[in-house]
């Protein structure tokens, strides 16, 4: 008898995944991604393995809905949208990709600081209008004129620092969980203190993950420790940063120019400023045909190393 894992695709990944579980001949796929608990809440429950993105939230509802539910494969590095207590109560597996989409993140973070040092959104709008002013670009600085500042030395934040490098930045960064050894290897100086970074700083960057810890670890009390015209880029999660508090700094001129790729919540509810000091994205950061691309090899390779390590269990739903 031939026992077959069902393996429910709820995000939008890359085909590959589809095709490679398929010729598998060890699992039934289902196909179909959805945008809210309720959906995914509603189509969980006989499956062994639940395919996510980040914004699928899988609740302790949507776990509790799933009672064969042996692992959760995510296709991307956080998982905050995860209910680990939940998934750990159940002997569920939770597994993500670190790294599969960083270059696209970092390659994103770079074009916003180029864009915004350079600002390309405010002469773009000043051509759309008729007007050709060139009188000021000489006021302009390249990015080796600036001190970067990165709060994250992971896997993203150490790609933003090796290419910021090339451009010939100076790099600082800070992150409580890297080693003195790697932080040498990241090309990054360390700073101690979140304070330190943010006072010493021209353009600061956010790559970490949402925790207890990081929740609003960027508010206005530290907003105002920033240089006068400093630039902030939010590229993690929206959660980490208080929104409003940025905006406001970037209303009263103290930020020269806010980027801005994740919200709370997504999407926004709220109205967003039309300024050319603010550039935003609908948390494309990741979203690249390569990153797609290796993220749906890389869940199948992960999914199949599972069940290596842990033999499929008998199932009394017969042959397939």
């Amino acid at each position: 008898m031939t026992t077959l894992k069902k393996l429910l695709i709820a995000a939008d990944v890359d085909r590959s995944l589809h095709e490679r579980a398929a010729a598998d001949g060890r699992f039934e796929i289902v196909d179909r991604p959805v945008r809210t608990e309720d959906d995914l809440a509603s189509i969980v429950g006989t499956c062994e393995i639940l395919v996510t993105r980040s914004f699928n939230r899988v609740t302790r509802r949507v776990i509790d809905r799933a009672p064969r539910l042996e692992l959760i494969a995510q296709g991307t590095s956080g998982t905050d949208n995860i209910d680990h207590a939940a998934a750990h109560e159940r002997g569920i597996t939770v597994i993500n990709l670190p790294g599969a989409n960083a270059d696209a993140v970092a390659e994103l973070v770079i074009g916003f600081m180029i864009s915004l040092t350079r600002t390309v959104p405010a002469y773009t709008l000043e051509l759309t209008r008729g007007i050709w002013n060139r009188e000021d670009c000489a006021t302009r600085h390249e990015l080796r004129h600036h001190r970067l500042g990165i709060i994250g030395l992971g896997e993203v934040g150490r790609r933003v620092a090796r290419l910021a490098a090339v451009f010939g930045m100076r790099v600082s960064a800070i992150d409580p969980y890297i080693s003195d050894a790697d932080f040498a290897e990241r090309g990054a100086a360390r700073v101690h203190r979140l304070d330190d970074l943010l006072r010493s700083s021209d353009i600061v960057t956010l790559h970490v993950p949402l925790t207890p810890e990081t929740r609003r670890m960027i508010g206005a009390v530290q907003l105002a420790l920033m240089p006068q015209r400093a630039i902030l880029i939010n590229a993690a999660r929206g959660e980490v940063l208080d929104q409003n508090a940025a905006l406001e700094r970037l209303r009263s001129n103290h930020l020269a120019g806010l980027a801005l790729d994740v919200f709370d919540p997504e999407p926004p509810t709220a109205a967003l400023p039309d300024d050319p000091r603010l550039i935003l994205t609908p948390h494309i950061g990741g979203c690249t045909f390569e990153a797609k691309s290796a993220i749906g090899a890389k869940l199948y390779e992960k999914i199949c190393a599972f069940y290596e390590k842990t033999p499929p269990a008998s199932s009394d739903r017969g042959e397939r």
